[in-house]
């Protein structure tokens, strides 16, 4: 059998728990993670000692729940968090039973349990209900390891119980699913469309949460269309179900609903406003669609489809920064760009609608788009360009903008008179910088400011007009260059 290392913080903690006489075992998701070969984000313990004595045990910890869950400070040791950290926790929990759950969520009460197995049996799948000792002694009662070779999620003992008990479960079924690209075993994937309707008793915050994790998922179109096929998602975002059964133009191979997934799928972006965004930037098209067949047309489904995004991400409760940026992309997913048709000012403009700290995302929604409708190139000459001409636009790369003066200064602090003279005398200026940039102090260019008035600068401002020309150039098949366009 294969042996595990434990962080030294964990196993200290096992190690204590066993000497004061105490039963103790990792359990739950560390122990499916560390089969599965991947770091664990979080510890949880189980043990037979009680609350009390946990805190007897481990001075420098605290109690304040219903649940028996006693966290251990312990030195900073786990792979996520910030750097400056005091501490990290390791939740330690005593073996209990559960009796019913009134509200679908919670359990009315809390039962302390003997065994190791009895606490076991409460748990929701069957991956989660493994436990494993310091020396590395797996538990496993109900054949979680073979679930994760064959890659099965599968409710512990009868499902219909597990999700009438929390039906959140049934979220969280879909989400691991998704995250670790599993097919749901039969039974409990029957019981999650059978108890779907109770997904309503949970609250919209904890359905969110979800959702985000199966739409920044690896395998997000796997996990949304087996929300759709449980009943689960139309409790909660039935717009996007709207587009199921909706055919395209020639445009387009997939049906809106296939389209919406696979340009989900298909989003390099690791943003969630920006994947939410990809989901959802055809929504608006059902409502939009007029004519049959391949030459049915869509006229402004962006538009209907920011209406339908906000109203859609307010009612989940989702922060309004998320929602902001979100809809600014389901808004503007449509912009057009041809080579030889768009212009500096065109380009100019989608910046100011955009912005350009947006502009990244927005490329990222357009090859989600492009992906998802079934073709192979994600970035085609056409993006390549508009990314080449955006930069462009935005850095004005060899200006008498980068100039510390500017003609205020030269009038105001100066006194210049106002004229064309400022302007040849700042070209030359600039040229000079060009060749040295060391010179761009507002010292240095006062004091050649001075020099140069009393100078015939017609024809200094031919040479700076070459320099400065050159330099263009030169930058401008830089930028041509780096994004591979002619």
């Amino acid at each position: 059998m294969k042996k595990y290392t434990l962080p030294i913080e964990v196993k200290n903690t096992l190690e204590s728990l066993e000497k004061a006489g105490y039963e103790a075992f990792i359990v739950g998701g560390s122990v499916r993670d560390l089969i599965l070969e991947k770091p664990p984000k979080d510890w949880d313990i189980t043990t037979n000692a009680l609350p009390e004595k946990v805190q007897e045990l481990f001075p420098d910890s605290f109690y304040e729940n219903d649940f028996g869950t006693v966290g251990v400070k312990v030195d900073p040791f786990l792979p996520i968090g910030k750097e400056d950290r005091e501490h990290d926790v390791i939740e330690v929990t005593t073996y209990r039973i559960e009796s019913t759950y009134s509200d679908n969520r919670r359990p009315d009460n809390v039962q302390y349990a003997k065994t190791l197995e009895d606490d076991l049996s409460r748990r929701d799948f069957t991956i989660n209900a493994m436990a494993m000792d310091m020396h590395g002694t797996l538990h496993d009662p109900y054949d979680g390891q073979n679930d994760i070779t064959g890659k099965h999620l599968r409710a512990v003992g009868d499902a219909h119980t597990r999700f009438s008990e929390d039906a959140l479960r049934m979220m969280r079924a879909l989400r691991l699913a998704a995250e670790l690209h599993f097919d749901i075993e039969e039974t409990t994937l029957a019981a999650i469309s059978d108890k779907a309707h109770l997904i309503s008793k949970i609250s919209i915050e904890r359905i969110r949460d979800e959702f985000s994790r199966i739409v920044m998922s690896d395998h997000a179109m796997h996990g949304i269309q087996m929300l759709s096929d449980t009943g689960l998602l139309r409790q909660f975002l039935p717009e996007l179900e709207d587009g199921i059964g909706v055919q395209q133009n020639h445009h387009h191979t997939y049906t809106v609903w296939e389209h919406n997934l696979r340009a989900l799928d298909t989003c390099p972006s690791k943003k969630l406003s920006v994947r939410l965004a990809t989901l959802m930037h055809d929504v608006g098209k059902p409502e939009s669609k007029r004519g049959k067949g391949r030459n049915c047309t869509f006229y402004n489904h962006e538009y209907i489809g920011e209406r339908i995004t906000r109203t859609a991400l307010r009612r989940m409760k989702y922060p309004k920064k998320i929602i902001t940026h979100a809809t600014l992309l389901v808004r503007n997913h449509m912009f057009y760009y041809s080579v030889d048709e768009v212009t500096e000012a065109s380009v100019r403009r989608v910046l100011k609608k955009v912005g350009k700290e947006n502009i990244g995302d927005l490329l990222d929604v357009r090859i989600g788009d492009r992906l998802g409708s079934g073709t192979k190139k994600a970035k085609p000459y056409k993006l390549r360009h508009f990314e080449y001409m955006i930069e462009k636009v935005s850095k004005d790369p060899v200006s008498v903008k980068m100039l510390k003066l500017n003609g205020d200064i030269m009038i105001s602090d100066m006194g210049f008179t106002p004229g064309p003279k400022i302007g040849a005398i700042l070209d030359t200026l600039l040229a000079e910088v060009i060749e040295d940039p060391k010179k761009n102090t507002l010292e240095n260019l006062k004091e050649r400011a001075t020099e140069l008035e009393k100078e015939d600068l017609i024809t200094l401002r031919k040479a700076a007009k070459k320099c400065i020309e050159d330099e263009q150039k030169s930058q401008d098949a830089k930028m041509r260059l780096g994004h591979w366009v002619k």
